[in-house]
C-alpha cells in the first residue's frame, strides 16, 4: 500500500513539474506582453493630444490654411486612422494575453484532476509531507490556483466588450476593450491608468511560486 501511494505520488510530481514549467514559460510571455503595451498606450495617449489640439483650431481663420476646406476632416480622418491601427495592435496583445491564460487554466485543470482520480490511492501524510527539496502536494496545489488566479484577476474570461466607461480597478483586458478614439480625455490618460494596472496585477504571485518550487524543479 505504501508503495503504490509513493507511486501514485511520484505521478502527481511528474504533472506538477509539467505544470510549473508551463506556468515559467509563460509567466515570461505574460510579462513581455504587458510590457509591449506599454509603448502602444503612450502612443495612443500623445495622439489623442493632437487630436484634441486639431479640434480646438479655427483653420479658417489660419490664413495659410483658408484655400484647404477640407483639410480638417482629412487630418482627423488621419488621426482616427491611425488610432485604430494601435487599437488593432492591441487587440493583438490582448488575445496573448488570453492565450497565456488558458494555456495555465488547462494545465493547472489537468493536475486537478489527476489529483482528484488519484485521492483514494494518496494517503493524508503524503499530501502534506515536505522536505527541503520538495514542498507538500498540498502546498503546491495551493501556489498553482494563486498563480492561475492572477491570471483571471487582470484578464477576466467575460464577454468582449469594447468602449465602456472607465470604472475602480480595472485590469488589462477591460482596460484595452475600453479605448476608443472618442474619449480624448481618457486616451491622454492611458499610461497612468495602465501603470496601475501593472500595480494591480501582483505579479510577485507567480514568480514567488516559481522560487519556492526552484529545488523541486531541479530535482526531476
Amino acid at each position: 500500500m505504501a508503495s503504490d501511494s509513493s507511486a501514485l505520488l511520484r505521478t502527481v510530481h511528474g504533472s506538477l513539474r509539467k505544470c510549473f514549467h508551463v506556468l515559467r514559460e509563460q509567466h515570461e510571455a505574460w510579462k513581455n506582453t504587458l510590457a509591449a503595451c506599454t509603448p502602444l498606450l503612450a502612443s495612443l495617449a500623445n495622439l489623442a493630444e493632437q487630436m484634441q489640439a486639431s479640434q480646438n483650431v479655427s483653420f479658417a481663420s489660419i490664413l495659410p490654411l483658408r484655400d484647404f476646406p477640407g483639410l480638417p476632416e482629412r487630418l482627423q480622418l488621419k488621426q482616427q486612422c491611425a488610432a485604430e491601427a494601435l487599437l488593432e495592435e492591441l487587440q493583438d496583445r490582448l488575445a496573448d494575453l488570453q492565450k497565456v491564460r488558458d494555456v495555465v487554466g488547462s494545465h493547472v485543470a489537468n493536475v486537478l484532476l489527476l489529483c482528484k482520480q488519484q485521492v483514494g490511492g494518496l494517503s493524508p501524510e503524503s499530501s502534506f509531507q515536505r522536505t527541503a527539496l520538495c514542498p507538500s502536494l498540498a502546498d503546491m496545489l495551493e501556489w498553482l490556483l494563486d498563480a492561475e488566479g492572477l491570471y483571471h484577476h487582470v484578464y477576466p474570461s467575460e464577454a468582449f466588450s469594447v468602449c465602456k466607461l472607465l470604472q475602480r480597478h480595472l485590469e488589462a483586458k477591460l482596460l484595452l476593450l475600453q479605448i476608443s478614439y472618442e474619449k480624448l480625455i481618457e486616451m491622454q490618460s492611458l499610461p497612468q491608468a495602465w501603470e496601475k494596472v501593472l500595480q494591480h496585477s501582483h505579479q510577485n504571485t507567480v514568480e514567488d511560486t516559481l522560487l519556492k518550487v526552484a529545488f523541486f524543479l531541479e530535482a526531476a
